[in-house]
């Protein structure tokens, strides 16, 4: 009996790559919280790495910025918060660009073998950065640099660019049935 394809054996890999684009987006919970797995992991390897957040803000205290500064991860939120509780759209845009500029001096400067643009996608979609801009930098960074970035409605421009994108998706989830959030859980 032949196996379901999803258990076929997969084929060999035979390709090396000195690094790689990777892309968590969807409307399903766990685009950050993969990358956030995916950055242990590398910090565990002895790779440099710092995450960039495009959209919390410093005043969130959250379990996996405390474990990812513990293994030596540089953790920077650089946001302003949610959107819709933005009192000045445009500062929290202006927030937006100063976070893409210090991710691009990061992105450039080979200091870290694997960054994450946590929660990027937003201010692409939403025009507050330049989507040429951003996959410029990255088609271009150092050869050793690894670039994963978060969020919902990914950009085709990026996902044309990664080497591999998943795509989360939402069958159900608590917040709909009005469930806030869960410290240790969900932040």
């Amino acid at each position: 009996m032949e196996p379901a394809p999803s258990m076929k054996r997969p084929r060999r890999a035979t390709k090396r790559s000195p690094s790689l684009v990777l892309v968590n987006t969807g409307e399903g919970k766990g685009k950050s919280t993969a990358a956030f797995g995916t950055a242990f992991r590398a910090a565990g390897a002895g790779l440099r790495v710092c995450v960039i957040q495009f959209m919390k803000s410093g005043k969130w205290k959250t379990g996996e910025e405390k474990s990812g500064r513990d293994l030596g991860i540089e953790w920077w939120t650089l946001g302003d918060g949610f959107t819709w509780d933005s009192k000045d759209i445009d500062r929290t845009e202006a927030v937006a660009r100063e976070a893409w500029a210090a991710a691009r001096r990061t992105i450039e400067s080979g200091d870290f073998d694997m960054v994450v643009l946590d929660e990027i996608t937003y201010p692409l979609i939403w025009e507050w950065i330049d989507e040429a801009e951003v996959i410029e930098v990255i088609r271009h960074r150092p050869d050793h640099v690894n670039v994963l970035a978060t969020g919902r409605h990914a950009p085709e421009a990026l996902v044309d660019l990664a080497d591999t994108v998943t795509e989360m998706v939402k069958r159900k989830h608590a917040f709909d049935s009005g469930v806030k959030a869960l410290r240790g859980v969900d932040f």
